[in-house]
């Protein structure tokens, strides 16, 4: 995404803590009374609504980031903690009440405006939320992949495992009212068990990390 500068991100942080609020719904006019700043602002930064929307969840995707490695001496402990990292980064944004916020409205404008046309907020975090950060770990994977520490035929399946096995159930649970609280012990723990369990999966015999791990 486009630098932000630091005015911009306050008024993103804005958009979350109203749809947190609020239950997701929000106006520009509403937008521009939290963040202190005019409606004609918000039109020239973000263009309309739906561009405020999509830089809102391209925002809170940003926060998911992998580890810092590099590609030409990437080993079996780098890529676990490149792993590890990226699974901590996305499973506290998924558990976030903003997150949870977004989604809820999502899903529920997705049922409301089913055979209509309109903005789509749902497609919107399709885009710029979960395919961006596939977009994001598929080259870490492949890296892997090509420095004979991981084996898979597909990146994109690989990369549906790896999040199955960081997210389980926690989203559905949070999504339903489920009050499921991780700390951040949790979520690292967490992380390093589905990281351990990726590598059992599609580790090479001689270079995974959690391949003699118990993983229960």
């Amino acid at each position: 995404m486009e630098e932000l500068t630091a005015r911009q991100q306050a008024v993103l942080d804005a958009v979350l803590a109203l749809m947190v609020e609020e239950g997701g719904d929000v106006t520009m006019t509403a937008v521009a009374r939290r963040a202190s700043c005019s409606k004609e602002s918000l039109y020239k930064w973000f263009g309309d609504r739906d561009g405020l929307l999509t830089a809102t969840v391209r925002w809170q995707a940003s926060r998911v980031r992998a580890g810092n490695y590099d590609r030409t001496k990437l080993d079996a402990l780098a890529l676990r903690d490149s792993l590890i990292r990226f699974a901590a980064n996305w499973l506290s944004v998924i558990s976030s009440p903003t997150s949870i916020a977004l989604n809820r409205f999502a899903i529920a404008q997705g049922a409301a405006k089913a055979g209509t046309s309109g903005s789509n907020l749902g497609a919107i975090m399709l885009a710029n939320g979960r395919f961006a950060i596939g977009e994001r770990l598929k080259p870490v994977l492949d890296a892997g992949r090509e420095a004979g520490l991981i084996d898979f035929d597909d990146t994109e399946t690989a990369f549906r495992s790896f999040l199955g096995l960081v997210g389980r159930d926690v989203q559905i649970r949070l999504l339903l009212g489920d009050a499921l609280a991780l700390t951040p012990a949790e979520i690292e723990r967490d992380a390093a068990r589905a990281t351990d369990q990726f590598f059992t999966l599609y580790g090479s015999a001689s270079n995974a990390p959690g391949r003699n791990k118990t993983n229960a």
